[in-house]
């Protein structure tokens, strides 16, 4: 049986794209440091519309972190982006507060 991995924090620190190659990996997560400014900064667009065309193009689906507002996860959503994560949808929670708040 093959697990599902990702590749967390991918375009900064240690995610170099050779990993891509080196790893079976099914997610590329992109770095919250890409989405922070993505309403104002066309640069971290351009980056996060790069990471998700790259991934697709590598048979992986994306995972956005950090995402924080309505306008984040609409621009990653026009550009393809698979899955986001963030304080937009809920906070850290223990497993009782999220089976809760699953419900």
């Amino acid at each position: 049986m093959r697990h599902t991995s990702a590749l967390d924090d991918f375009g900064t620190g240690y995610s170099a794209m050779a990993y891509l190659k080196k790893f079976p990996i099914d997610y590329l997560k992109i770095d919250r440091s890409f989405v922070r400014d993505l309403e104002s900064d066309s640069n971290d667009r351009a980056i996060a519309e790069a990471i998700v065309v790259m991934a697709h193009k590598l048979g992986l689906k994306t995972i956005a972190e950090g995402v924080e507002t309505g306008a984040q996860s609409d621009l990653l959503a026009a550009v393809g982006c698979d899955f986001v994560q963030g304080f937009l949808y809920a906070k850290p929670m223990t497993q009782a507060e999220f089976l809760a708040f699953a419900r």
